[in-house]
């Protein structure tokens, strides 16, 4: 199933990539980032609308025929719905104002949030008395369910800010999710589409993720983490899009308290670039923390699949 998967998200993908250049559906890039960028602008954008169809496309029918695990996995794939139409209407706005030339560009802080907790908050009170606690112990109901909303918000966002990058967030995903594709159907199927979005994604770039996408596989990995390992593992695994995150809020608070910026540019992937390293060096070494931090939380599971 997971060559199926690859292939109908190569080919949903291409299909896509076809129909944004004809629409001129394409991305407009920051004037204040890496120069190296500029070649970048009119590159379609959310070409990860395409592949979380494709996951939803082989998923649903291996589900309800009995062949994609049990209720956990139906949990797993919904949240991920719900987070990819947040930022499928993110990447919505953005597309329909650079056509127009004009109206809200994107949704606001403050508009995102309070659906993502929505969403986090919906996962966490049917996910807390199925998740896994191999390192610590449960805090209770009410305890987990805070916790695991929490998780499941900072995940999405941080993978969101890994983004930006030929290839960078597809291949950490794959990464991360390694530990658990024997466990976890829909992360076995993710890593599946995400091969077929990165044989486009790959530098350079024919299409870009956009949140859609990287919501859905924010809101996977906390998931399959939660569900399968255990949450405290998430962030060892996932360190680079906690860097990267924390890199955003860093610079953020240093600004607005001292005028002053910490990082060439945010999230870090930029500031590496900035700072002389290639794309393709940044996005190397990236997956390489990740892979060593992964193995780590494989050790730490046990070595088991």
């Amino acid at each position: 199933m997971m060559i199926l998967a690859a292939l109908v998200s190569w080919f949903l993908v291409g299909l896509f990539i076809r129909v944004s250049k004809a629409r001129g559906w394409g991305q407009p890039v920051r004037k204040d980032g890496p120069q190296t960028h500029l070649v970048k602008e009119g590159t379609p954008t959310a070409g990860g609308v395409a592949f979380v169809l494709a996951l939803a496309a082989v998923f649903f029918p291996l589900y309800f025929t009995g062949h994609a695990g049990d209720s956990r996995e139906l949990l797993l794939m919904l949240a991920a719905l719900g987070m990819g139409i947040i930022g499928g209407l993110d990447d919505f706005l953005k597309v329909v104002s650079r056509m127009r030339g004009s109206g809200k560009k994107e949704l606001l802080a403050r508009e995102k949030f309070p659906l993502q907790i929505l969403v986090g908050l919906i996962f966490a009170y049917f996910a807390a008395p199925l998740a896994s606690h191999e390192l610590l112990p449960s805090f209770g109901t009410v305890g987990d369910i805070i916790l695991l909303t929490l998780v499941m918000v900072g995940s999405v966002n941080a993978f969101n800010f890994t983004d930006g990058l030929d290839g960078l967030l597809g291949g950490v995903a794959i990464i991360v999710l390694l530990p658990l594709l024997a466990l976890s159907p829909v992360s076995a199927l993710l890593v599946a589409v995400l091969l077929g979005f990165l044989w486009f994604n790959a530098h350079p770039a024919r299409v870009f993720m956009g949140d859609m996408g990287s919501h859905a596989i924010g809101a996977i990995a906390a998931g399959a983490y939660i569900l399968y390992a255990d949450v405290w593992l998430l962030p060892l695994a996932a360190i680079i899009p906690v860097v990267a995150v924390l890199s955003v809020v860093i610079q953020v608070v240093s600004f607005k308290t001292r005028g002053k910026r910490v990082f060439r540019m945010s999230p870090i992937q930029h500031h590496f670039e900035l700072s002389g390293w290639p794309e393709t060096h940044v996005t190397l070494r990236f997956w390489v923390i990740t892979a060593v931090a992964t193995a780590a939380v494989w050790w730490l599971l046990g070595g088991r699949p």
